[in-house]
């Protein structure tokens, strides 16, 4: 099964969520707000696709933050800080078949889709 993981309230994850629909993908939504990702579940991820493609360190909540929380981001306080923020993660994260994406575009969901 695809999950969806974002903000009900992001455009970004409505976009996703329209298109999985449109194209009748079977599909979960899990709000981060509501239940946040587990710490175990954010390491992966990182590990996957690293914390340049998983923080959005252009979004207003990275500016907010105290400088001393944007120094070296280590492996356990990026997951500290997405878990303290999870307005941090870029959105959405689609955790499907083949792994894991971060972000939408209507062509990468296209090529994804068509080859599973």
């Amino acid at each position: 099964m695809t999950t969806v993981f974002g903000i009900k309230n992001c455009d970004t994850v409505k976009k996703a969520l329209r298109w999985l629909e449109k194209h009748q993908i079977e599909h979960h939504f899990h709000d981060f707000r509501v239940e946040p990702v587990p710490a175990s579940t954010l390491e992966q991820w990182l590990n996957i696709v690293g914390k340049e493609r998983l923080v959005n360190t252009r979004s207003t909540t990275w500016r907010n933050l105290p400088e001393e929380d944007k120094g070296e981001l280590t492996p356990a306080r990026t997951i500290h800080l997405l878990q303290a923020n999870p307005t941090l993660m870029k959105r959405p994260v689609l955790v499907h078949a083949n792994g894991i994406d971060v972000g939408f575009s209507e062509s990468a969901y296209a090529a994804l889709f068509s080859a599973e």
